[in-house]
């Protein structure tokens, strides 16, 4: 699980480091601190350690909802504390898909039209072909005949494909799912992570499991684990 990654980095970490304002303006302690890492196109990486370790810190900052205080990081070759807000919302868009632990689906919407949200936050109408693609994942994960239904008609296993599909939907290059199995029973989370590599196979799309637990990151290809903000070991460059 810790071979190098092979090939042309997607992602690069550099130095990374994050601390958040502490009360009473005391020093601020680091969340996470010096952490280097490649990641290939294409890879499949679990992100392991105890809960309160970063890993939810560092997905934010790969997703580009929040900037590091020290480092860079690049996707594509780009830093993304560079970008202004409104190439950054773009980012966000269009390259990265998120998968929470909550599934987070609108309760008044069916599973066809939670998917289809992420298409509607860009300029101008929706893309063409959004359906359609949306349909041919739904189906993939085996919903299609459940894409009309509401996500209170669905179970948790469901709701969480579907917040797959919606992950999915806009053809990111990154998808992070921070611990996606954490709200489902042994057998649901044991499909949600077939399915996730498998996918990540199938749609090319990188895929980053933030998760603490050994099963769900044994089915990753490789895997670095984080201690108090560092790596526990030297993480492969």
């Amino acid at each position: 699980m810790d071979a190098e990654a092979a090939g042309p980095p997607l992602l690069e970490l550099d130095a990374v480091g994050r601390r958040f304002d502490a009360p009473g303006g005391g020093e601020a302690p680091w969340v996470l601190r010096d952490l280097s890492l490649r990641v290939a196109a294409g890879e499949c990486l679990a992100v392991t350690g105890p809960s309160g370790s970063g890993k939810s810190t560092l997905l934010n900052l790969v997703g580009g909802l929040d900037r590091p205080t020290a480092g860079r990081v690049l996707v594509g070759g780009r830093d993304l504390a560079q970008l202004d807000e409104r190439a950054l919302a773009a980012y966000r868009r269009t390259e990265v898909g998120f998968v929470f632990q909550l599934h987070h689906l609108l309760p008044q919407c069916t599973a066809l039209e939670n998917v289809l949200v992420p298409t509607l936050a860009g300029e101008g109408a929706k893309p063409e072909g959004a359906e359609a693609r949306a349909r041919r994942l739904l189906d993939r994960v085996g919903l299609g005949a459940r894409a009309n239904h509401r996500p209170a008609q669905l179970s948790g296993g469901e709701r969480q494909r579907v917040a797959v599909v919606r992950a999915l939907i806009n053809g990111p290059r990154l998808l992070l799912a921070d611990e996606p199995t954490g709200a489902l029973d042994t057998k649901a989370a044991a499909e949600l992570v077939r399915l996730l590599v498998e996918l990540n196979r199938e749609e090319g799309v990188t895929l980053i499991v933030a998760t603490h637990a050994p099963d769900v990151a044994s089915r990753m290809a490789r895997g670095v684990e984080l201690c108090d903000g560092r790596w526990a070991a030297r993480a492969p460059a």
